[in-house]
This record gives structure tokens, sequence and C-alpha cells, in this order.
């Protein structure tokens, strides 16, 4: 693989208007909080949730679509021409799509949590919209690429699973009005792991294969299991999604053990960046990025646990849970620590010449407050519903909604002080 490093030369000829990824991110830090707030209003019905509409399933897409996506696409917009070296095509696309695909998560989540067909309807038209122009863009760069071809088919694997999203989210909201699913319950399950380990999982894994070693200045890592990683995860999916279409229980095993084969590679080259890293002293972005990388591990684990039929309480939930909180929210919020002062310098470079330093764009107490409070709220929560304890878990969302606001003062705190380069110290 090439230098993480050398994508950089040239880069502010490919830097997009700061509005435009910081939107996005402003965005994702809001609709973090209003997360785990919609979880504290549903905390009763957390442990034992099935599936179906209500806070719950609020949450959940409040979660994936509003931190998760708003934070890849946010990301990609601007990270993908810097490491592909090749600009957008036009600006205002990437702006069109976010006044389609933020209000469409507003209506598609409170629609959710009242049952309101109509809400959920205009909702998930106005993100298919969103997320098709963000699909174009994303594509079209792609296609005139001249980077790192291992992270290009990592943005290609995301959007093949973007497009089954769509359509499997598509096919669910319309569930609720006929009921035309035979599994709902399957097809639900499916929707998430190609959500998770598809479009979402892709695009992480892809960016960090050069922006973990970036951040952390180590050496160039190997190509080969990065290959094999986007190889095994692309089996991982297919074989689970023929498994649940053709109702083969069988294969499952066999896509959980390419899961696990992918998450091994990943896990190995991130070992090997910090093994070579010049930067011993990572700070609080690594503790969180390292625990998501172990509840990555202990996600499929449980997803196994499920499968073999452990009796484990709640253990169905408490996968999903560590999945979603865990694993995505941990990583997430641990590289956007580092990537929205990143690109912040970036643009005070291009404005005054002189980058600013990380330290001085990074507000330390809000981090601190946000990785204690999250890391507390994955154990109590977690603990809450193996136990089915409903104050536990009151407890733990309400903890980890304290850190949703630290991460929104951290996100608030940045964007002003780009709005303001000479007032950076």
């Amino acid at each position: 693989m090439n230098n993480p490093g050398s994508f950089l030369g040239g880069a502010q000829d490919r830097l997009l208007p700061a509005s435009i990824p910081f939107r996005f991110f402003l965005a994702a830090s809001g609709f973090h909080v209003l997360a785990w707030a919609a979880l504290f209003l549903g905390a009763d019905q957390l442990a034992s949730y099935r599936g179906g509409p209500g806070l719950v399933l609020s949450a959940i897409h409040l979660a994936t679509l509003g931190v998760f996506t708003m934070t890849a696409i946010g990301a990609s917009y601007q990270l993908l021409p810097v490491v592909t070296r090749r600009p957008l095509a036009r600006d205002w696309p990437t702006r069109l799509s976010f006044w389609l695909i933020c209000p469409g998560i507003v209506a598609l989540t409170w629609g959710m949590a009242q049952f309101n067909q109509t809400a959920m309807h205009v909702g998930t038209d106005l993100l298919t919209l969103g997320l098709l122009i963000f699909g174009v863009l994303t594509a079209d760069n792609l296609r005139r690429t001249g980077g790192i071809p291992v992270v290009s088919a990592h943005g290609w694997l995301a959007l093949i699973s973007l497009t089954a999203l769509v359509v499997l989210g598509a096919l669910l909201v319309r569930d609720f009005d006929s009921g035309f699913l035979n599994d709902r319950t399957s097809f639900a399950i499916l929707h998430m792991a190609v959500a998770s380990f598809g479009f979402m999982g892709a695009l992480a894994v892809g960016l960090s294969l050069v922006l973990i070693p970036m951040f952390v200045l180590s050496r160039s890592l190997p190509s080969l299991p990065g290959w094999a990683q986007a190889g095994l995860t692309a089996l991982g999916l297919s074989l689970f999604s023929i498994a649940i279409l053709l109702n083969l229980p069988s294969l499952k095993w066999f896509a959980l053990g390419a899961g696990l084969g992918a998450a091994w590679c990943y896990l190995w080259q991130m070992r090997t960046a910090l093994k070579t890293s010049m930067r011993k002293r990572l700070g609080v972005p690594f503790v969180l990025m390292r625990l998501s990388w172990g509840l990555l591990v202990a996600a499929l684990i449980l997803a196994g646990l499920t499968l073999a039929g452990a009796p484990i309480p709640n253990v169905g939930t408490l996968t999903g849970f560590i999945l979603i909180a865990g694993w995505l929210l941990t990583f997430l919020t641990g590289v956007l620590y580092r990537i929205m002062p990143f690109l912040a310098s970036m643009h005070a470079a291009g404005k005054s010449g002189l980058p600013p330093l990380l330290s001085d764009l990074t507000a330390d107490g809000p981090l601190k407050l946000h990785a204690a409070s999250h890391i507390a709220a994955l154990a109590i929560c977690s603990a809450g519903i193996v136990l089915e304890a409903t104050l536990l878990l009151q407890i733990g969302i309400f903890t980890g909604f304290v850190g949703a606001v630290s991460f929104s003062v951290f996100a608030v705190n940045v964007a002003l002080k780009l709005g303001k380069p000479n007032h950076i110290p």
C-alpha cells in the first residue's frame, strides 16, 4: 500500500468548503443526543425488544441513519477525494443530499416512534433520493480514482451494500402497511447486517486503512490483508443473504466464519499500524478505537451464541446493542475526535497558510467526559439487557445521553474555532 501520508500531497486543491462535511458532522452529533433520548423514553421496551415500531426502533435509526450514515457521508465527501486524488465533479449535489437526508431521518424516525405510516413513507422517499445522490457522486469519484485500490474496493463494496440496504429498508417500511413479508424478523436482521458490516463497516474499514496509519505515524500497511478482508466481508454478506432469502440456516455459520476471518484481517492491520507507530501517546480517541475493535469481536461471538441458542437472556438484543452502540458508535466517535480537528486544521491552513495545532482545536474536557460516559453506558446497559432491569437501563442510557451532549459540545467547539481561524491560538 502507498505511504499513508502521501495522499495528502495537493490535498488543499481537493478540499470541499468546510460547511459541507461539518454540516453532516454537526447533524450527526445532534442525532447522537436524540438517539439516547429516544432510547431513554423506551427503556422499558429495550431488553425484550424483538422488532416492530416504537421508540426503540426510532432510537436504532437515529443512531444508524442519524449518526452513522451522516458521519459516513460527511467523511466520504471530503476524505475519498483526498485519498483517491480525484475531486468531486460538483459541490452543489452534496448540499442537496444533506437537505434530503436530514429531514428524511427526522420524518422516518418520528414516524417509527409514533407508528405514523405517512411520515415513514415520506422519510423513506427523502432518504432514498438523498442516498441516491451520495451513491452517484461516490461512484463517479471511485470510477475516476487514481489513489489506493484497496480503499476503492471497500468503497464499491459499501455502495453495493447501500443499494441493498435501501431496498430492504423500503420493503420493511412498506411491510407495515400490508404485512407481505413472510418472515419480517429475518429481513430486519439482514437489513441490520448489511448496514453494519456492508455499508458502514466497509467505509469505516476502508478509510481507516489510511487514516489510522496517518494518525499514529506508522509505516504503510500491506495491501494483501486489506484485499482479504474485503473479500471475506463480501463472502460473509453474500452467504448470510442467501441463508435468509432461501431459508438455509446452516449457511449462517459459514457467513459467521467469513465475518470472523474479515475481522481478524482488519485487526491484524490495525495492530501492525500501532506496533510501528512513531506516536506512542495516542490519547482518548484511541482508547475508544481499541475498545471498538474488541467490541467488534464480541458482537461476532455473541452472534454465534445467538445462532447456537445459548441460554443467555436477551442475547439477540445484546448482540444488536453491542454491534450498534458498542462497535460502530464507539469507533465513529473515536475517529471523529481526530477527523474533525484534522479537517478544521487543513481548512484553517488554506486560509492563513499555517495550520493550527490539532490540540488547539480540541476541547479535552468534553472529550474525556464523553469517553468515560460512553464506556460506562455500554457496561451498564449491557447488564440491564441481560438482567431485564429497566432502572439499570435508564441509568445506563442517561449516562450515554450525558456523553452524547459532551460530544456535541466538542463538535460545536471545533466548528466555532474553524469559523474564526484568526482566533485560534
